[in-house]
């Protein structure tokens, strides 16, 4: 009867941790390496941006690609630490307002967001700016990552494109992920019945 034991207390001893330093790390987010603009106020985030481009594995995003529609945000920063965010666009020919509230996440540049479409929050960090011209911002969320081009203008120079892509590149999404959206027919409002208000949850 003893052998058994002894083969049980081995085997739990072979499965246990080797102390505090060889146990593995957990999985890090692909944002951890995003480089923000330590300087950046959020006052100068406020304002309307075009959505100019996206690199994502989206599956919808690819069926889909034709049917893209034009889309712009508004950005306030109410209280100085979290941004509140209108996304504006077309869907069945109507248009669209989409509310929502950054918070603050602990570091500076990233943020969080729930929303009635997210299983769990998602992860949003204001990576590479300028904020009279672009901002490369980076999305993470349970279906996976996004890296959004937004420029001040609905067409932007072939060098901050590039920038974009390489950025985007560089966290796995290649060109043939990367999708770029109609510069003209933006929304500017939404009557009270196409809005949807994410900014209380």
């Amino acid at each position: 009867m003893a052998a058994p034991r002894v083969l049980l207390l081995l085997a739990l001893l072979l499965a246990a941790p080797r102390g505090r330093g060889q146990r593995s790390p957990a999985p890090h987010s692909p944002l951890e390496t995003v480089l923000t603009e330590g300087n950046l106020s959020l006052s100068e985030l406020v304002g309307r941006w075009f959505l100019v481009g996206t690199a994502s594995r989206c599956s919808y995003l690819a069926e889909n690609s034709h049917r893209l529609e034009a889309t712009a945000m508004t950005v306030a920063a109410p209280d100085g630490r979290s941004l509140v965010i209108s996304t504006f666009r077309r869907l069945d020919g109507q248009c669209w307002e989409i509310r929502q509230r950054y918070v603050p996440a602990g570091v500076h540049g990233h943020f969080s967001v729930r929303g009635h479409g997210y299983k769990s929050k998602m992860e949003v960090v204001v990576g590479e700016t300028d904020p009279h011209s672009y901002a490369i911002i980076y999305y993470q969320d349970s279906q996976g990552l996004s890296v959004k081009l937004y420029g001040r203008r609905s067409q932007l120079s072939d060098a901050i494109v590039d920038k974009f892509e390489q950025r985007a590149r560089a966290m796995g999404l290649s060109e043939d992920m990367t999708y770029y959206f109609p510069t003209y027919g933006f929304c500017d409002s939404a009557d009270h019945f196409h809005i949807l208000d994410e900014t209380e949850l």
